[in-house]
């Protein structure tokens, strides 16, 4: 009863194993209600305190994966309902450029905590993360 009170489509749980298994910001939910309607979002309360360090000038290094790939899927189910696969074929080239970033040792800080350790790995603040997803996906197009 506490749970179904505190948030009722589950996304406290979701965002509870996110959490434990690495980084929340790597967690996207997808919602779908009765008649047929999506929601595409990252997991909630990833950022805030992101958010008032830059706006107070300071570095973050925010994980935009979960954001990123809430887009994507937005995008993707855009081009199935509009029957424009190149819109579905872009988000997937987004994807593929942010898994990349990461695979390749570029991560934001709370990734660097639970990545095994690997020389070639890199903490980036928020800005280069996006930087290097452009730079990937600009290969891609």
């Amino acid at each position: 009863m506490l749970w179904a009170c505190k948030n009722y489509d589950g996304d406290v749980i979701s965002d509870m194993l996110a959490s434990a298994n690495g980084s929340l910001a790597m967690m996207t939910s997808v919602l779908v209600s009765p008649q047929g309607y999506f929601e595409y979002e990252a997991a909630h309360g990833t950022v805030q305190k992101h958010y008032y360090k830059h706006l107070a000038g300071e570095k973050t290094s925010t994980n935009s994966m979960a954001l990123i790939f809430a887009w994507t899927g937005c995008l993707q189910k855009r081009a199935e309902l509009d029957g424009t696969p190149e819109v579905g074929e872009f988000a997937r080239k987004v994807e593929a450029a942010a898994l990349e970033t990461v695979e390749s040792g570029i991560m934001t800080g709370d990734l660097m905590l639970v990545a095994d350790p690997d020389p070639k790995n890199r903490r980036v603040y928020t800005e280069d993360f996006i930087d290097h997803i452009k730079q990937n996906l600009e290969k891609k197009l």
